[in-house]
């Protein structure tokens, strides 16, 4: 009996020791922002913070000087948001966005955090709902004909306005200076153009490479997968191309802000998942910038 009281005793001394060194190592941050240019991060600020975001894209540059590459070009997106952090790990925000009128509601839960010692990695699960605002007309086919041969405009329910995003990233920091993190995704739209699929599986890719106490080179690359088992449709015409993004991010405490060159007109994740049909090749980039700010309570 005693022999067993001895033994419990010691792996109750271990098991506290163990824990005591976990309580100890402090987390490690990958990334300074929540965003990097148009694509969730690992990143939550402290509980009762609030961030405020910005986020724009010009028109394509393939006009050159003459509308000041993109800046004076149609085509542009903005969204602006507000996220707040009401416990530790958990965020919950919404935003509008120009495109298509959306607004999204969206939650972010940091499952693991990656530390000094113990844990290696950080595991983040995300997602969001968007509504598109546009009038019935803008949605769908637009034009309804009957048997008669008369039009009408559609009738779009609420429902048929919702699409859904939902992601889970893996991020490691690999000592002070380069941070990666890739993830998977399931994109859904209610409804979608006859030529378009209902659902999107998608992986994406975001890194960054410290230059400065300050600032860091950053990329973003989004790609939508082509599967034969959901796919609604004969061909794949109208799936949506890879999103590449590649640029500059300067932060102070407070500020994050990134400027950028990239392929897609969208800033929704599900947007672009849906929707990207510029590329590279194809005279699609633009210039954009995201800022973020955060205020403690």
């Amino acid at each position: 009996m005693k022999k067993y009281i001895l033994i419990l005793i010691i792996l109750g001394v271990t098991l506290s020791s163990s824990f005591a060194q976990e309580e100890e190592a402090d987390p490690v941050y990958a990334f300074n922002s929540g965003i990097l240019i148009d694509a969730q991060t690992s990143y939550i600020p402290d509980a009762r913070t609030l961030e405020f975001i910005i986020q724009h894209k010009f028109g394509s540059l393939e006009n050159g000087k003459s509308d000041l590459w993109g800046i004076y070009a149609p085509g542009s997106n903005v969204r602006l948001a507000l996220n707040y952090v009401p416990l530790k790990n958990v965020q919950i925000g919404a935003g509008i966005t120009k495109k298509f009128m959306y607004t999204d509601f969206n939650a972010k839960w940091k499952v693991l955090q990656q530390k000094t010692s113990g844990m290696p990695i950080s595991f983040t699960l995300f997602g969001n709902v968007a509504i598109d605002g546009r009038n019935s007309e803008s949605i769908g086919t637009g034009k309804t004909v009957d048997t008669k041969g008369q039009t009408f405009a559609n009738y779009i329910d609420f429902n048929d306005r919702l699409s859904y995003f939902s992601q889970a990233l893996v991020t490691r920091n690999f000592g002070d200076v380069f941070s990666l993190q890739a993830g998977a995704s399931f994109t859904h739209y209610n409804m979608a153009g006859w030529d378009y699929n209902h659902d999107v599986v998608g992986l994406h890719f975001s890194g960054k490479l410290k230059f400065s106490p300050q600032g860091s080179f950053i990329f973003n690359y989004d790609k939508p997968l082509k599967i034969n088992d959901i796919t609604e449709q004969y061909t794949w015409d109208t799936h949506a191309k890879e999103n590449l993004s590649v640029g500059v991010e300067f932060f102070t405490f407070t500020h994050a802000f990134q400027i950028y060159v990239g392929t897609a007109q969208g800033i929704l994740p599900q947007d672009m998942m849906m929707y990207n049909q510029n590329d590279w090749t194809n005279k699609g980039l633009a210039i954009g910038f995201t800022i973020t700010r955060i205020w403690m309570f």
